[in-house]
């Protein structure tokens, strides 16, 4: 069942590139974030092997649960390592919750289309046996819920109360567009903090916790009143559940809906409000975002407001548009930085000058094969090499004259035909996989590199720029550090 055979025929396969979102859905200035031009990668959505998740999640180890309700919870939420040394978010579903196999899959690739830079956006499922996992990005700041109600340093400020209603507001406009209006039990655990401490809200609510599920988890006290009445939700449901997270956002606590009503009602605003908040905004402003969560409650759902009003009216509430939200939130950033001693090579990864690296990799050649363990053959004048070395050279060719996608389908035929692989082979590959936009084949073939030579500092390198191009910036720092090591190392042996 992990194989992708017929019942997942229409997931995309392993091997597709990631996917970048549209101009049309990159962030825009007025999201706190400075990386207004950034091309957002997220790698295509996929089928994943059991094994490969037991492995990620080192066996589904109690260690390495992230959901705040520990194993304690129906569902599981686990931190995971692929292979590819990408950190993901890994929900393992009650056993029997999705007895249908083919019924989980298509609903797991129908959310997986949904992208979005709002959105904690989801990179695979898995179906094996009584097993159902969802795989998603993994957002390393916490939940709205840990900073609201469980703060260490410092409460959440104002600006980026209202940040995380705009956004929130953003990823459900976003969704409803898609055609995927009910959002499965809205709260403060399904708002999460990326990397660079922008809210994002978790696409695993876009899916409900079990086929014949119910879609709220949390106190009735905070369900919608059509739930309570018929068991089932609407899209204006999801509006009503919006209202709750204003209310937490503005209180700093889990407030039940009709006791807010009430203090709304009786102009007790001011006992609604987070203590911790005094100071940090206008009245006008508060009331306003009372106002709206006061709409969005209505007991009647056709009195209740449209997404895109959500939209209008909290925009005009963000005063500090330019401050990025790790800021705001006193996060401190993971800006690595480079090691002093890089190779020419090195530093045109690192700047991700795709131009130098393409020379210097053809400048290069194969030299740094010459006398190693795995020594090439190319010069045994048998038939079969003499195949080998045409292959090669119109490789060789393609490559020097950047025509990438003929460079891919020869040195592929070499890679088969060799006994012997070539970590050259592999690097020139690599490259041309991230010329046509494939960086995930790249960062493979630059590790089977690695392979072939373990204390290559290419090998390394290209890694670091396969993992720039996916968006992994930590990981692709460390590459580099790992190759300026090697490279000093080198450059020591050969002083001496």
């Amino acid at each position: 069942m992990g194989c992708l055979h017929s019942k997942t025929a229409h997931l995309h396969s392993p091997e597709d590139p990631p996917t970048a979102l549209p101009d049309s859905k990159k962030p825009d200035p007025g999201n706190g974030g400075d990386d207004v031009d950034q091309e957002v990668q997220v790698p295509a959505f996929k089928e994943y092997g059991l094994s490969e998740l037991r492995r990620a999640t080192n066996e589904f180890n109690t260690d390495y649960i992230v959901s705040e309700s520990g194993e304690k919870a129906p569902n599981v939420v686990y931190r995971g390592k692929l292979e590819n040394n990408r950190l993901v978010a890994v929900k393992r579903f009650s056993k029997l919750s999705w007895p249908d196999a083919q019924q989980f899959m298509a609903e797991a690739a129908g959310v997986g289309k949904v992208r979005h830079k709002k959105l904690v956006n989801l990179i695979g499922c898995c179906a094996e046996g009584d097993e159902r996992l969802l795989v998603a990005e993994y957002m390393p700041n916490d939940t709205l819920s840990k900073h609201l109600f469980h703060w260490d340093k410092q409460p959440l400020p104002w600006e980026m109360r209202v940040r995380v209603a705009y956004h929130v507001a953003q990823a459900l406009d976003h969704c409803s567009m898609e055609n995927r209006k009910i959002y499965h039990d809205l709260n403060a655990y399904r708002i999460l903090f990326d990397e660079d401490g922008d809210p994002r809200l978790s696409s695993f609510g876009l899916m409900k916790n079990s086929r014949d599920g119910k879609s709220y988890s949390t106190n009735l006290a905070y369900t919608p009143p059509e739930f309570l009445r018929t068991g089932r939700i609407i899209p204006e449901s999801v509006i009503y559940s919006y209202g709750t997270v204003l209310l937490d956002l503005l209180s700093g606590k889990h407030i039940p809906p009709s006791h807010a009503l009430d203090l709304i009602r009786g102009k007790n605003v001011l006992l609604l409000m987070d203590s911790s908040l005094e100071g940090q905004y206008a009245n006008d402003d508060a009331t306003k975002l009372v106002e709206l969560a006061s709409k969005c409650l209505q007991f009647e759902a056709r009195e209740r407001p449209e997404i895109k009003f959500l939209l209008t009216s909290v925009t005009p509430l963000q005063k500090q548009k330019e401050v990025a939200s790790h800021v705001l939130m006193g996060l401190t950033k993971n800006t690595a930085v480079l090691p002093t001693m890089l190779s020419p090579l090195g530093k045109a990864c690192a700047r991700m000058d795709l131009t130098a690296v393409h020379d210097i990799l053809l400048k290069t050649g194969y030299k740094d094969e010459e006398g190693a363990e795995n020594e090439l053959s190319f010069q045994e004048w048998t038939q079969q090499v003499q195949d080998i070395l045409n292959t090669k050279k119109f490789g060789d060719i393609a490559f020097r004259d950047k025509d990438f996608k003929n460079a891919i389908e020869y040195y592929s035929k070499l890679v088969v035909m060799m006994s012997v692989p070539s970590a050259t082979v592999f690097a020139r590959r690599a490259f041309s996989y991230l010329m046509n936009d494939q960086a995930e084949l790249a960062l493979r073939d630059a590790m089977q590199a690695q392979v072939c030579i373990p204390d290559w500092p290419t090998a390394f390198y290209l890694q670091a720029l396969a993992l720039s191009k996916l968006g992994m910036e930590t990981d692709a720092h460390d590459m580099l550090n790992d190759g300026a090591a090697f490279e000093a190392k080198r450059s020591n042996s050969w002083r001496g």
